[in-house]
C-alpha cells in the first residue's frame, strides 16, 4: 500500500525478514533492514522521493557511475536509549559533508531537509531493526551515484540518492598494528581526498592489501608529495598522544574532515586534555615510541568510533605502543559512546531526537 507524507511515498514490504536476523551475533554492514530511502535526479531536478523494500538496483551497462565513478557516500549510526527513543549523532554534519562531496564531484545537492525527512522516514518505518545490545547499533549508509547513461567522458544527467541502513556490532575485532605508507598515496593537494568518494576508498585496497601481507592490519597515510607527515588511519582520522598532548592533523584537501574527529577534540578539551591540531612528522612519532614518550595511537570515525592501535612498522622496524590504564582513548570513546546511547548529559548539543 502507497503512502504520502509531505514529501514521501510509503511502499512497505510484504512480509519483514527480522526474524532471520540473529542480533546477539551481528557482524558490522553484512545484514540490512527491510526498507531504504530512493529519491532520482531526472530532467534537471529531484524527483518524488520513495521508502521502498530494500531491492536491487537495476542500470544500464552505459550508466556513467560505471565508468567515470561518480560516486559519493556517508556514514551514520541510529541508537536506542533506555526509553526506547531514537537517536542520531549529529546528522546534520552528515548532510552537509555529503553536499560538500557532491559538489566537488559535479552532483547536484540533495535538500537537507528532505534528507532528514527521508532518514527519520526511514528509521520510523524500520525502528524494529534498531539493536539494543551494547556496542550495537543500526549504521546508516547515504550514498548517491550517477545512473545516466553514455560513454561521453562528462558529469551524468541523472543521478540516484539511497539510504540504506544495516543492524551491526562492532567494527574492528581483536589487535590493530598499521604500516606507515611511504610510497602510495591516499590523496593529494587539489584532488578529492577531503571528499567521500568511493574512489577514495578503492584505491587504499591494494597498499592496505600489501601491508596485510605483511602482518599489518592497516596503513597510515602520509602526505602525497615528500611522506614526511602522517595523516590518515586507514579510512579513519588518527590522534597520537605524546606524554600528555593528543595531536591530530589538521584537515585540508588530503584529509576527510570527520565528525568523530571534531567530537573528540571538543571532547578532549572539556576533559581537561591538551590537545594540538598541527601536522605531525613520522619522525615525531618514531622518536617519541623510541624515548617512551608515545602513549597512544588511535583512529576515530563513525564505523569504529574510536580504535586503539597496538602498534606501528616503518622502514622495517615495529614499534609498540604500552599498554596504559585510563587510556585518553577508552575515556573519549565513554564519553562519546554515552552521548551517542542518550546515557550522559550532551551538553555540546549534539544528539538528534527522531520524533515518532
Amino acid at each position: 500500500m502507497n503512502v504520502e507524507t509531505k514529501n514521501i511515498i510509503i511502499n512497505k514490504i510484504a512480509k519483514s525478514r527480522i526474524n532471520e536476523v540473529d542480533f546477539n551475533n551481528l557482524g558490522f554492514g553484512q545484514q540490512f533492514s527491510d526498507h531504504m530511502f530512493v529519491c532520482d535526479y531526472k530532467n534537471g531536478k529531484w524527483q518524488q522521493s520513495e521508502i521502498t523494500p530494500f531491492q536491487n538496483i537495476s542500470l544500464s551497462p552505459s550508466a556513467k557511475i560505471f565508468h567515470y565513478g561518480q560516486s559519493i557516500f556517508e556514514g551514520m549510526k541510529a541508537y536506542k536509549d533506555e526509553d526506547g527513543k531514537i537517536l542520531l549523532f549529529r546528522p546534520l554534519e552528515n548532510i552537509k559533508r555529503l553536499n560538500i562531496s557532491a559538489k566537488r564531484l559535479a552532483i547536484p545537492e540533495f535538500p537537507e531537509e528532505l534528507f532528514m525527512e527521508g532518514l527519520e522516514t526511514l528509521l520510523r518505518v524500520d525502528e524494529n531493526w534498531i539493536p539494543t545490545s551494547e556496542g550495537s547499533s543500526l549504521y546508516i549508509r547515504p550514498f548517491m551515484l550517477a545512473t545516466g547513461n553514455g560513454f561521453h567522458a562528462s558529469p551524468s544527467d541523472e543521478y540516484k540518492i539511497v539510504i540504506a541502513t544495516s543492524p551491526s556490532g562492532a567494527y574492528f575485532g581483536g589487535e590493530v598494528k598499521v604500516l606507515i605508507e611511504e610510497k602510495y598515496s591516499r590523496s593529494a593537494n587539489g584532488g578529492v581526498g577531503y571528499a567521500k568518494a568511493g574512489g577514495n576508498y578503492a584505491g587504499q585496497f591494494y597498499p592496505t592489501q600489501l601491508a596485510k601481507e605483511k602482518g599489518y592490519q592497516q596503513v597510515i597515510w602520509t602526505d602525497d608529495n615528500t611522506h614526511e607527515y602522517i595523516e590518515e588511519a586507514g579510512a579513519m582520522n588518527i590522534f597520537v598522544r605524546i606524554g600528555d598532548t593528543l595531536l591530530t592533523g589538521p584537515t585540508s584537501d588530503r584529509i576527510l574532515d570527520g565528525i568523530t574527529r571534531k567530537s573528540i577534540i571538543d571532547i578532549a578539551k572539556d576533559e581537561g586534555i591538551k590537545v594540538e591540531v598541527r601536522k605531525i612528522k613520522v619522525s615525531e612519532l618514531v622518536e617519541a615510541s623510541k624515548k617512551g614518550n608515545l602513549k597512544e595511537l588511535f583512529g576515530a570515525g563513525t564505523a569504529a568510533v574510536i580504535s586503539p592501535i597496538a602498534g606501528f612498522g616503518h622502514r622495517g622496524q615495529d614499534y609498540d605502543l604500552p599498554n596504559i590504564e585510563n587510556s585518553f582513548a577508552a575515556r573519549l570513546k565513554k564519553r562519546i559512546t554515552d552521548i551517542q546511547y542518550g546515557r550522559a548529559e550532551d551538553k555540546f548539543g549534539w544528539s538528534y531526537k527522531v520524533q515518532k
